[in-house]
C-alpha cells in the first residue's frame, strides 16, 4: 500500500514532492526516488544524485578535518604544556572513540529528520569543539580539561555515517560502490588535508599558535551547513533506521562486515591519528621537531583517501569479497615490513610500509563497504525469486544497507581506538611500536582467513555476486 506522502504517479522524468513530505520538518523532500529506473535515472535520478553527494562530501570532508583536529594538535603540544607521549596517544584516542559512538545515533538522525536537514546539524555542530579549543588549548591547561575538550571532536566522526547512510540511498546499485568510495574517499581526505594545514602553521607560526587551525576551520563548517541547506534534499525512503539496525543485527553477515571494517577503516583512523606521534617516539633522532614529523603525516592518509573510490570499482568489477581478500594479504605483508623496518631502525623501509597500510586500508575501505549493499541486493534478489514483491524487497535492501553502513562504520571506527591503545602499550612497555606491529599482523590474518571462509571458500548461494 503506498504512504500518502508518496506520489505514485506515472513516472514524468522529475523527483515528485508531495505537499505532505514537503512539510516533514521543513526543508526539501523528494518521495518519488527510483535509481534503479534507467528512465528515471538518465533525466534526474543521476543529476540529483551527483548534487546531493558534492555536498554530503564537502560537509564530511571537514567534519573528518575537526575529528582529526588532535592528530594535528598534540604536535604543538611542547614541553610548555608537560604531556609524556601516553598522555598524548590518549587525547587522540579519545575523539575516536566518541566519533565512533556517535555513528549510531548519527546514522538514525537521517531517518528522523532527512538527510539534508541533519547535514545541517551536523556541520553546525562542529562548531562546538572548534570553539572549544579556541577558549582552552594554551600553555598551563590541565590534562583533564583537555581530554574533555578534544572528546567533542569526536562529533566530526558521526558525519560519516548519516553521509553514507543518505547517499547509499541515492544511487542505484550498479554504482554504490563508486558512490560511496567517493563520498567516503572525499570525506578522508579531511585527515591530510587538515595535518596538512598543521604543517603550514607550524612552519609559519611555530609551535605557539595551535589556535590558528580552529580560526581557519570555523568559517568552512559555516559554509558547508549553507552549502547544505541550499543544495541539498531529503529522501523520504530513508525512514526507519532504527528498525533496520535491529533488523540487520540478526544477520551473521553484519558482524563479519563489522569485523573487516574495523580491519580496514579502523586501521586507516587509527594510524591517521597516530602515525605523527609514532614517528617523534620511533625516530627522536630523525625527528628533532614537531615540523619534520608533520611534513610525513599527511603523506599516508592522502594517498589512503585517494585510493578508497578505486576499491568500490574494483569491488563493482570483481566481487568485493574478493578484493577485500587480497587486500588483508597485503595489509599483512605491509604490518610485517613495518616490524622487520622497526626492529633494523630504518627509517626509508619504515615509510615504505606504513605508506602500503595507508594504501591497502584505504582500498580495503571501499571494497569491503561495497559488500554491504552487494549482500543485502543479493538477499533481495533470493527473496523476490520465492515470491517477494520486487520493489518492496528493493526498498528494504536499501534501507538496511544504509543502516549496516552506520553499525559497521560505528564499529569500524572503534578499531582506531584500538591501534592507538596499542601504540600507547607498547611503547609503555617495548618503547618501541613492536609489540602493535605484531597485533596487527595477527589481526590482518584473521580477517582475509575469515572473508576467505564466509565468502569465498564456502560462498552460498544467495550471497552471489558479494
Amino acid at each position: 500500500m503506498s504512504s500518502p506522502d508518496i506520489d505514485t504517479s506515472p513516472a514524468t522524468g522529475t523527483a515528485h514532492l508531495s505537499p505532505a513530505a514537503s512539510r516533514k520538518l521543513g526543508g526539501k523532500w523528494i518521495d518519488d526516488w527510483r535509481p534503479e529506473d534507467p528512465d528515471f535515472w538518465a533525466t534526474t535520478g543521476k543529476s540529483v544524485a551527483r548534487r546531493n553527494l558534492i555536498f554530503s562530501v564537502t560537509s564530511e570532508h571537514i567534519g573528518f578535518s575537526v575529528w582529526s583536529l588532535w592528530s594535528v594538535l598534540v604536535l604543538f603540544l611542547g614541553p610548555s604544556y608537560g604531556f609524556d607521549p601516553a598522555q598524548k596517544f590518549l587525547l587522540t584516542a579519545l575523539p575516536t572513540l566518541v566519533g565512533g559512538v556517535l555513528r549510531l545515533p548519527y546514522t538514525f538522525a537521517v531517518g528522523i529528520f532527512g538527510g539534508r536537514n541533519w547535514t545541517i546539524v551536523s556541520a553546525l555542530l562542529l562548531l562546538v569543539p572548534t570553539t572549544l579549543i579556541a577558549i582552552f588549548l594554551q600553555p598551563g591547561v590541565s590534562f583533564t580539561t583537555l581530554l574533555v575538550v578534544a572528546m567533542f571532536a569526536g562529533v566530526g566522526g558521526g558525519n560519516f555515517a548519516s553521509s553514507m547512510t543518505n547517499i547509499n540511498a541515492y544511487y542505484p546499485v550498479r554504482l554504490k560502490g563508486w558512490a560511496l568510495g567517493v563520498n567516503a574517499g572525499g570525506g578522508n581526505l579531511g585527515v591530510p588535508v587538515v595535518q596538512l594545514v598543521g604543517l603550514v602553521v607550524l612552519a609559519t607560526l611555530g609551535t605557539q599558535h595551535p589556535r590558528a587551525m580552529v580560526a581557519i576551520y570555523i568559517p568552512l563548517i559555516i559554509l558547508a551547513a549553507v552549502g547544505a541547506a541550499v543544495f541539498m534534499d531529503n529522501l523520504t525512503q530513508n525512514s526507519n533506521a532504527k528498525g533496520a539496525i535491529r533488523e540487520v543485527m540478526g544477520h551473521r553477515e553484519t558482524w563479519i562486515i563489522s569485523l573487516l571494517y574495523i580491519g580496514t577503516f579502523g586501521s586507516f583512523i587509527g594510524f591517521s591519528f597516530a602515525f605523527g606521534q609514532v614517528l617523534l617516539v620511533q625516530f627522536p633522532e630523525q625527528f628533532p621537531t614537531p615540523v619534520k614529523a608533520a611534513a610525513l603525516t599527511f603523506l599516508g592518509p592522502l594517498l589512503g583517501s585517494l585510493i578508497r573510490p578505486f576499491g568500490g570499482a574494483l569491488a563493482d568489477r570483481y566481487k568485493g569479497s574478493l578484493v577485500s581478500f587480497w587486500n588483508f594479504v597485503a595489509m599483512a605483508v605491509g604490518a610485517g615490513i613495518v616490524l622487520m623496518a622497526s626492529q633494523i631502525r630504518s627509517l626509508p623501509i619504515y615509510i615504505i610500509g606504513f605508506t602500503l597500510l595507508f594504501v591497502f586500508s584505504g582500498l580495503g575501505n571501499g571494497s569491503t563497504y561495497k559488500m554491504i549493499p552487494a549482500i543485502f541486493h543479493a538477499k533481495a534478489l533470493t527473496e523476490t525469486s520465492q515470491g517477494a514483491d520486487s520493489a518492496a524487497a528493493m526498498t528494504t535492501a536499501t534501507r538496511r544497507s544504509g543502516a549496516l553502513i552506520g553499525l559497521a562504520g560505528a564499529i569500524g571506527a572503534l578499531g582506531g581506538v584500538l591501534v592507538n591503545l596499542s601504540f600507547r602499550q607498547s611503547f609503555l612497555t617495548f618503547k618501541t611500536g613492536d609489540g602493535a606491529y605484531i597485533a596487527f599482523i595477527a589481526f590482518y590474518a584473521i580477517c582475509f582467513a575469515v572473508t576467505w571462509a564466509v565468502f569465498i571458500r564456502q560462498r552460498e548461494s544467495k550471497l552471489i555476486g558479494v
